[in-house]
């Protein structure tokens, strides 16, 4: 792009939308307990982490978490979640250092706004080389106190939960 036509402030500015404030929300130092669960007939693993969320102009969050999978190792997450005004849709991405796909969500907020459901698809876990889709929910409980789960779209066609993760706010 030459400098003739680089976009002025004017053309780059985006007028925030009440979606994007509620967004504001999950910004700040929180601290989680995940259970996960492979399979049916797995028993949950338990891990702990933290997740520092913040605001890249109050149009996207970005979290970035930190902690340990069950088996010890270490795990980076990092998560970017902004509103679109165009498609009337919540849109982000979610990559981790334990897993190679970059996850693309595209999502709502239900009446209440309090209920946020992303969908997504990628590698189906159980059979390699498939893809199946995803749905994570992050319910608002209170302004210090989030849960997300995951869950996963089965050939049953209902959706099969498989991580629960309860974050609070760092006081």
């Amino acid at each position: 792009m030459s400098t003739s036509q680089a976009p002025t402030e004017s053309t780059i500015n985006v007028e925030l939308q009440r979606e994007h404030y509620l967004l504001q929300r999950l910004v700040g130092d929180w601290i989680y307990e995940a259970a996960a669960s492979m399979g049916p007939e797995t028993p949950p693993s338990v891990c702990e982490g933290t997740e520092s969320v913040r605001s890249l102009g109050g149009l996207w969050i970005v979290a970035e978490g930190e902690g340990a999978l069950p088996d010890g190792s270490p795990a980076t997450t990092l998560m970017t979640l902004g509103y679109d005004p165009q498609k009337k849709r919540f849109v982000g991405t979610v990559v981790g250092s334990m897993m190679a796909n970059l996850w693309v969500y595209d999502g709502e907020l239900d009446d209440t706004e309090k209920v946020l459901t992303l969908n997504s698809e990628g590698p189906d876990f159980a059979v390699p080389g498939k893809t199946a889709k995803y749905r994570d929910v992050i319910e608002f409980n209170t302004d210090d106190h989030r849960v997300m789960t995951s869950h996963t779209l089965g050939d049953d066609g209902q959706w099969h939960g498989f991580m629960r993760i309860s974050y609070r706010r760092k006081k």
